[in-house]
């Protein structure tokens, strides 16, 4: 006959297993204490937030070279900020030319001159078909919250992805609630790829194109960013490197853009790390 105290201990040993194995309860997320949060996809189904203590981003005195697209962001950011009526945000063009990281800034500075209004909530790519979830949430707080998702791409097959998106931002039955506001980034205005095959369609060659492009049309602000000239670069490297005492040298500057084969925002930070890097100074959040 099997002794009992082996069985029980068999059994602990199998309960503790299965414990092992199923996930543990999402904690209830605070949505009043952070400036920001980064929402995930959860381990079953579901999404899950985690809290940012500090919202890294740049001062909006040091983005250059992008001074109309910057004064349309600010003044929207801080619109929905105070609770007024604020448009969905499309950021759309080159890259490195700072659309996340203005986004971050008029957060930041929103929140500086009336703390805890706004938060920022970045979606990462994977927990995209959880965001009924995410604005179920953020529907019952007081507080309003603009959630970006960066560098949003739907694949050419993807149909399920953009009707989602023009349900959020046109009142579908799992619209974004009145306090919360969409920012997408995008390489691309229209965001789905195309293709010039889409112009032989032989019944109506615009209406592929159209649909797509159409999509765009749903945010309040489409804002383009485009390339740099010579000029700008300059202007932006001047900015970072007055307001952190660095020493830099026109020729050196353009030299480090050329062998980059690009100016913009970001290889003018790049830059600005690689000067702090040969004045011995500390490690640089990028932009």
């Amino acid at each position: 006959m099997e002794d009992p105290s082996a069985l029980t201990g068999t059994l602990e040993r199998i309960a503790q297993l299965l414990e092992r194995l199923v996930p543990p309860a999402p904690v209830a997320t605070d949505w009043l204490s952070a400036p920001a949060y980064v929402w995930s996809a959860g381990p079953v189904s579901g999404g899950f937030a985690r809290g940012v203590e500090r919202l890294e981003a740049p001062a909006l005195e040091l983005l250059r070279g992008i001074d109309a697209q910057k004064a349309l962001v600010v003044a929207n950011v801080n619109r929905l900020a105070m609770g007024h009526a604020a448009h969905d945000m499309l950021l759309w063009g080159s890259r490195g030319m700072g659309k996340s990281a203005l986004l971050r800034a008029s957060v930041a500075a929103a929140q500086g001159q009336a703390p805890g209004s706004i938060a920022l909530v970045q979606v990462s790519p994977e927990a995209l078909p959880t965001l009924a979830g995410l604005f179920a949430a953020l529907g019952r707080v007081e507080r309003h919250f603009l959630v970006f998702i960066d560098d949003l791409g739907f694949e050419e097959n993807d149909g399920s992805g953009p009707r989602a998106l023009r349900s959020w931002l046109e009142g579908g039955v799992e619209a974004r609630p009145r306090n919360v506001r969409l920012a997408v980034t995008s390489n691309r205005r229209a965001i789905v790829s195309r293709h010039l095959s889409e112009q032989d369609d032989p019944i109506n060659p615009r209406d592929a194109v159209d649909d797509r492009l159409a999509l765009a049309d749903r945010f309040g602000l489409s804002i383009g960013f485009h390339n740099c000239d010579q000029e700008a670069y300059l202007a932006i490297i001047g900015g970072y490197a007055g307001a952190m005492g660095l020493v830099w040298d026109e020729g050196d500057a353009l030299e480090w853009a050329k062998r980059r084969g690009a100016r913009s925002g970001r290889v003018a930070w790049h830059y600005i790390t690689e000067l702090a890097g040969r004045a011995g100074g500390r490690d640089l959040r990028g932009v």
